[in-house]
């Protein structure tokens, strides 16, 4: 059976948010994507509705992929804090189609949110889709959209534009594993040639001992570059990708 193709991806903006757990009004954000949050820009490239449950589901659950931290810009999380007051009449409108207003005697309280990005950073994505095969799961169709999307995409939030194309390679990787695939990415030419690139990768799809694994843990949850919270149940393995030898 040939080795299979992958599609690679350049997460790059100017504000990169890969979500986590959303505790009151605080949104953290993650080291790197999660399926969710790549379902969720395939999909709507592919101009599919929110609403469209099972297609979501069903892409979700064929996705194997890698990422690749490229580079960040060196200064950490930012988080943007935002205050409003609110008048009586005035409703803040939520990403579940629910307006939220005040109440009774905290009305006086102003609407607050608070939410953590990574500035002027970019992730590497190397993805395909598992069996069983699925109609709507091309890996050339994919790329087409990818191409052109059928709506604007954006990084995590409304607010993480991209700032370069997101199919920056032209040509599919064939690799047998994420990993390898994700080896054959060569880094960018803005990336210093000595740097150690942090990566992650399903079980089973890298390797799990040796000198180019750096440790094992669990899917990141609350973790971010900031605070180094970590948690869930879905092991990956993190490690360091030497450009020269991705060149190579």
């Amino acid at each position: 059976m040939p080795d299979p193709r992958w599609l690679i991806l350049h997460l790059e903006a100017p504000l990169l948010a890969f979500g986590g757990v959303t505790i009151d009004h605080v949104g953290v954000t993650r080291d790197f994507p999660a399926a969710s949050m790549l379902t969720g820009l395939l999909a709507n490239a592919m101009g599919w509705r929110r609403t469209e449950g099972d297609k979501h589901q069903r892409l979700q659950d064929r996705l194997i992929f890698a990422a690749r931290r490229e580079w960040d810009g060196g200064t950490g999380i930012l988080t943007d804090t935002q205050n409003a007051q609110l008048a009586k009449i005035d409703r803040g409108w939520t990403s579940w189609g629910e307006p939220e207003g005040r109440n009774g005697a905290s009305y006086g309280a102003p609407h607050r949110r608070r939410r953590d990005y990574h500035p002027d950073a970019c992730v590497v994505v190397a993805l395909r889709f598992g069996l069983p095969d699925d109609p709507d799961l091309d890996l050339d169709r994919l790329a087409a959209f990818m191409d052109r999307p059928l709506r604007p995409l954006f990084i995590g939030r409304k607010s993480c534009l991209p700032s370069a194309p997101v199919r920056r390679m032209r040509d599919f990787v064939v690799a047998p594993t994420a990993y390898q695939a994700l080896r054959q990415v060569p880094p960018l030419p803005d990336v210093s040639a000595g740097a150690a690139l942090r990566a992650i990768w399903p079980t089973g799809e890298g390797p799990i001992e040796g000198a180019e694994v750096h440790r094992i843990l669990d899917l990141p949850d609350l973790r971010n570059w900031r605070t180094g919270l970590h948690g869930g149940t879905r092991q990956i393995v993190e490690g360091v990708v030497v450009p020269q030898e991705v060149a190579a």
